[in-house]
């Protein structure tokens, strides 16, 4: 073993959005990447980008700020019931360059899908080389959500892009006059990035440790949010950290989240809490279920806007057993997504990544899910989109055959659309045109009326679904809101960290203190005795963990030379003098080449190279030091311009360039100044 000073673990927080993290880990020269998670809430400041033109878009008004005269700023901003809207692509806001270079990431770890969408922004184009860690699941479904997001905004392209109004934020009302840094937004990359990025990912299982050039390993555990989700540890012997992000204790489809693997860390760094701490997941599944079932029996039709991958799943199964139970076996479910195809097909495929209870299924052998049995009786039909072919004859069809069945439907469809959209609720109103959605999926002849009852039901808790709708006002349907988000409650991860016992916390601010929607809420806040360290966007922080021993191996050759002494029973010393060589961040201790007599020293290194009579020990007594250097005749402590003699509390170095008879004088007096055995 061997003592060395390494310096300390440093933390970069890139994001601003603790439920799209994205940080920046250093040690001992390695630098990890932990999420690169993509915040899409600058889409909130764009108009919807229709499929079809738009009567009602085009013909919003400009606005211009008082006492501002600009025609190119007149044609980006549009006003719409109040709200003033950048007229053009959507732009979003990747993780934070200027703080460090992507090209000197070495390791970027993915704890699920949802937490990679930036993964082109930061591999392509950067010059970054390093590797990127998932699990199957999660590089797979991630896939097909960066493909989605990609597909949905080139759909409707736009002939220009704004950029004007960026310079002019001061004079702008809210929400656009807060907008984080515009300048640095950046409109979606292609599908060729995509591919590239997805390039760099190497795939691992849950506790498969993997060395990171010699220096730490690093291990996923399950997180038990989704399918392949992961926390990450990270151990370099002496040293434990754990990453979590995106966890659930709820028993849900995926594995359940790997406690044990995280306790007694060094560092606990926290973050992807729940997003509506005031709503129980439960609760509000349940009120979703009440709510589909009572719009449909009125003869309504059921609009949920949802990502391809997750909560989905398990809304097919619950769904699909109330409606059995309410008398409306019949019902169809509609699943629209440019990857409905994959989703469905991979979530039956990812057996091992299951709960025990989907796992059991599979062995029986069953589906782990009941959507692949709803597809096959026609019950869940899925489109890629509301325009492939199949789609409109399917639905009309279905329309039809239920009035024949429902007398009391009159004229009424009745059906349950699950609308996939990677931006959630905004985009996917853009992207399906449903203000005019009556119109849409009724018989041509019908015209579009509240009397529908067409429902809205908001799933995704990314969005704050008032702002999301905020384009589409006045909206011709109810909306109701059931964010359904299963990650770990502020009750749950207090309990979580009680249990882990980490020597210190990690976590966003906005962690400490109570929601802004209900600040009296003294109980939804992170309240441990643990030391903890909270972060914001741009900041910087230096972790508690400064390494002072490493381990290091000794060649055979040298053991073979070692002569141990019992100093007492059962314990033996032995003094060592050796080379050490460092390779791949692993240290090894190999024995001094021999230098014979009669061989001419070619240079002072070989000199030192020489095995000493004396082993020296203990602190420098600098007054000694200084009175032996004056006695040979030296009487500064810096001799010449090029010569420096630096002393500290554990080492002493003598830099001497080129004079190398005048080093080896030095550390003569140096060591006649230090205790020896």
């Amino acid at each position: 073993m061997t003592d060395f000073h390494y310096g300390t673990y440093v933390q970069y927080c890139l994001s601003g959005d603790p439920n799209k993290p994205c940080s920046i880990l250093q040690f001992k020269g390695i630098t990890f990447m932990l999420d690169c998670g993509l915040t899409a809430q600058t889409v909130l400041n764009f108009l919807p980008m229709p499929l079809v033109p738009s009567t009602r878009l085009d013909s919003l008004p400009g606005w211009m700020p008082r006492d501002c005269s600009d025609s190119q700023l007149e044609r980006e901003l549009k006003e719409c019931c109040g709200r003033v809207f950048v007229d053009s692509t959507p732009e979003f806001q990747p993780p934070q360059s200027r703080i460090i270079d992507f090209s000197s990431v070495d390791v970027i770890l993915i704890s699920n899908y949802l937490c990679m969408l930036a993964l082109p922004f930061v591999t392509e184009e950067t010059g970054f080389k390093g590797m990127v860690y998932a699990t199957e699941p999660t590089m797979q479904i991630g896939r097909m959500f960066l493909e989605e997001l990609v597909e949905n905004i080139e759909q409707t392209p736009r002939a220009s892009f704004a950029s004007r109004w960026k310079e002019f934020l001061h004079l702008l009302p809210q929400p656009l006059s807060n907008c984080h840094r515009p300048r640095t937004w950046k409109h979606i990359y292609n599908l060729t990035a995509v591919k590239k990025s997805l390039s760099h990912i190497r795939m691992v299982g849950y506790n498969q440790k993997l060395d990171v050039y010699g220096a730490l390993t690093v291990m996923a555990v399950s997180s038990g949010y989704c399918l392949g989700s992961s926390n990450w540890v990270i151990d370099s012997g002496y040293e434990k950290i754990a990453y979590v992000s995106g966890s659930s204790t709820l028993t849900t489809h995926p594995r359940p989240m790997d406690q044990p693997a995280l306790k007694n860390a060094d560092v606990l760094i926290l973050t992807g809490l729940t997003q509506t701490p005031t709503a129980n997941p439960d609760s509000m599944l349940g009120e979703l279920c009440m709510t589909v079932a009572n719009t449909l029996r009125l003869g309504g039709n059921v609009l949920l806007p949802c990502y391809p991958s997750g909560v989905v799943y398990d809304l097919f199964e619950c769904l699909s057993s109330h409606l059995d139970n309410s008398g409306m076996s019949t019902i169809p479910m509609f699943f629209i997504s440019p990857v409905a195809d994959n989703s469905l097909a991979y979530s039956n495929i990812f057996a091992e990544w299951l709960s025990t209870a989907k796992q059991n299924k599979v062995y029986l052998p069953e589906e782990p899910f009941p959507h692949a049995f709803l597809s096959r009786t026609g019950r869940l039909k899925h489109f890629k989109h509301i325009y492939s072919d199949g789609f409109s004859t399917d639905y009309r069809q279905v329309g039809h055959q239920t009035m024949k069945r429902s007398l009391w439907m009159c004229v009424k469809l009745r059906n349950i659309k699950f609308a996939s959209n990677q931006i959630s609720a905004l985009t996917l109103l853009q992207n399906t045109q449903f203000f005019t959605l009556c119109s849409l999926l009724q018989p041509p002849k019908l015209k579009c009326s509240v009397s529908n009852l067409m429902i809205h039901l908001v799933l995704e808790p990314d969005f704050v679904h008032v702002e999301a709708l905020a384009p589409f006002q006045p909206l011709q349907m109810k909306v109701v809101h059931c964010p359904i988000d299963t990650s770990l409650n502020f009750t749950q991860a207090n309990k979580l960290i009680r249990d882990l016992k980490p020597g210190t916390l990690v976590l966003p601010e906005s962690y400490l203190h109570p929601p802004i929607i209900d600040p009296a809420r003294s109980d939804l806040v992170i309240d441990t005795d643990r030391p903890t360290i909270p972060y914001k966007r741009d900041e910087v922080h230096s972790l508690p963990l400064k390494r002072k021993l490493t381990p290091a191996g000794i060649s055979t050759s040298l053991t073979e030379k070692l002569s141990p002494i019992e100093v007492r029973a059962g314990l033996s010393l032995a003094t060592v003098t050796g080379e050490l060589k460092v390779a791949d961040n692993k240290y090894s201790i190999q024995a001094l080449p021999s230098i014979t007599g009669k061989k001419r020293l070619r240079s002072a290194d070989d000199l030192l190279r020489i095995k000493p009579e004396n082993y020296t020990w203990g602190s420098l007594n600098v007054d000694d030091f200084i009175q032996k250097i004056s006695l040979e005749g030296i009487t500064d402590a810096k001799p010449k311009e090029d010569v420096l003699i630096q002393v500290e509390d554990s080492s002493t170095h003598i830099i001497c360039e080129g004079d190398q008879k005048l080093r080896l004088r030095l550390r003569d007096i140096l060591l006649q100044c230090l205790n020896k055995f």
